[in-house]
């Protein structure tokens, strides 16, 4: 028999880790004295060891080798672990192609400018009203005049906050000039459709996003970037992009500090 620093040496394991595994009964001593309390170990005792080594170089949780130890599926739990390795591989496959992509173009006057995030678009309620739009310009005047038509209607409908307003290209394509959107406002309550005025449910999705400073003449960029972004990434859209007027003419006084934020939905390609 073997007295714990012995077989700490032995097993090349800390006689605190060896202490640890006692306290838990995940390796007891063969052997205590009761007078001196000193621990002993035999040689038989190192396979165990060597197993439970193993698992903990793998990443297995303690309390996953506890329940190996103890009789459970070894198959299930270590499959489970698998599972749970293979995604954070997989997590860390798609930092690194971002990472990529941003230093692709770290010569170039994007870099920085446009980076690029998934985030989850949470589920809201909406009003919406589909435009033609001869230019973008033309939306100070069609925004302010549906946002009068939904208050002479229903006074008491309160917009979701933080606020939510977005446009929804119907082209599948940009354009700076003729086009067709659709045009939501995020609001707290459902009510009855009016005249072109419709409300419907728009459920939570996964969005690629770009934010754009400066004049919408501009955008055509943001939107090369983050297509280009989507694609580099192996997502794929699965609907229209949206475009999020954060700050405007109505707040902000110089083109120069608007802010825009396009978000695509989309998926992992399979």
């Amino acid at each position: 028999m073997f007295k714990i620093g012995e077989f700490s040496t032995l097993s090349k394991t800390t006689i605190k880790t060896l202490r640890y595994y006692d306290e838990i009964g995940l390796l007891k001593p063969a052997y205590i004295d009761e007078a001196t309390g000193y621990r002993y170990y035999e040689t038989a005792q190192l396979f165990k060891l060597h197993q439970i080594q193993s698992l903990r170089q793998s990443d297995v949780s303690i309390e996953d080798i506890r329940q190996i130890m103890s009789g459970e599926n070894i198959e299930m739990i270590l499959e489970k672990h698998r599972l749970r390795l293979q995604k954070e591989i997989d997590d860390k496959a798609e930092q690194l192609s971002r990472l990529e992509f941003i230093l692709t173009g770290k010569e170039e006057e994007s870099f920085m400018n446009y980076a690029v995030i998934l985030k989850e678009l949470p589920e809201c309620i909406v009003y919406t009203k589909q435009l033609n739009v001869p230019s973008y310009d033309a939306y100070f005047e069609l925004i302010p005049a549906i946002g009068a038509q939904i208050q002479q209607q229903y006074p008491d409908l309160k917009c979701r906050m933080p606020e939510y307003c977005f446009v929804i290209s119907l082209d599948g394509e940009y354009k700076e000039s003729n086009f067709r959107v659709e045009f939501c406002e995020a609001v707290e309550t459902m009510k009855p459709d009016f005249d072109d005025i419709h409300f419907k449910k728009m459920a939570s999705v996964l969005a690629a996003s770009i934010m754009h400073k400066g004049d919408y003449a501009g955008l055509s960029k943001a939107y090369a970037t983050l297509i280009q972004w989507i694609e580099e990434n192996d997502y794929e859209p699965i609907q229209m992009p949206r475009e999020n007027y954060i700050d405007g003419i109505w707040n902000k006084d110089s083109s120069e500090d608007w802010l825009t934020e396009i978000q695509i939905p989309i998926r992992k390609k399979k």
